[in-house]
């Protein structure tokens, strides 16, 4: 119990010489330029593959913000599987793959299916080693023309879907239809099924005793 006294503040921390620990962001400039050198670098190293992987789409969380989509994390299992590809040639050739997400809608499986077989159309596959092809392998004459794409984001981009309908005006039978009464009272009904059910189911029995 705190007594209302005049007794000395207990850890006390006042001398810790925050000003000196404070952090500033004046190099801004030289870390753009140095973000800027490692990206180079790393197209370089990994030329003539992408610089970043070939994401999916999905669409985001909640019911606030699910209208739109966005690149996910990778590829499902069933997806990869639908295109043709196998989960383990598609990490070397630039795909990403998630093995925890699931698909929870035909559209949204068809849509990414879509996307590896656009990718796939314009993916050039170099031999691994020289003067060995593969099947599946480039000839020369596509070899010599191929350039690195430096973001697959940029070359496939996922375009947010278009409105099914259009902006119209607002009839009177739509003014007089009450929505969220309509929604309350579905939601009701739902909700009550089974109670209302066995109400009924009783009462049927007990009105079946009472004849006998």
């Amino acid at each position: 119990m705190a007594i209302a006294k005049n007794y000395p503040i207990l850890s006390n921390h006042f001398r810790k010489q925050w000003d000196r620990r404070v952090r500033v962001h004046f190099d801004q400039a030289g870390r753009k330029q140095r973000r800027r050198t490692a990206r180079v670098a790393k197209a370089a190293r990994v030329a003539p593959r992408p610089v970043d992987s070939l994401r999916p789409v999905v669409r985001a969380p909640t019911i606030r913000y699910n209208r739109r989509v966005r690149a996910g994390k990778g590829f499902t299992l069933e997806e990869l599987k639908a295109a043709g590809i196998p989960r383990k040639f598609a990490q070397t050739v630039g795909i990403a793959v998630d093995f925890r997400r699931q698909n929870r809608s035909v559209e949204g499986l068809e849509a990414n299916v879509a996307r590896l077989k656009e990718y796939q159309a314009k993916l050039i596959l170099f031999p691994r080693k020289a003067g060995k092809p593969k099947a599946g392998d480039a000839d020369a004459a596509a070899i010599a023309e191929a350039s690195q794409i430096k973001s697959v984001a940029a070359a496939l981009p996922i375009v947010q879907p278009v409105p099914e309908t259009a902006p119209r005006a607002i009839t009177e039978e739509a003014k007089s239809v009450n929505a969220y009464r309509t929604l309350r009272e579905a939601r009701s009904e739902a909700r009550y099924l089974g109670i209302r059910a066995k109400r009924a189911k009783d009462k049927a029995d007990e009105a079946a005793e009472k004849k006998k």
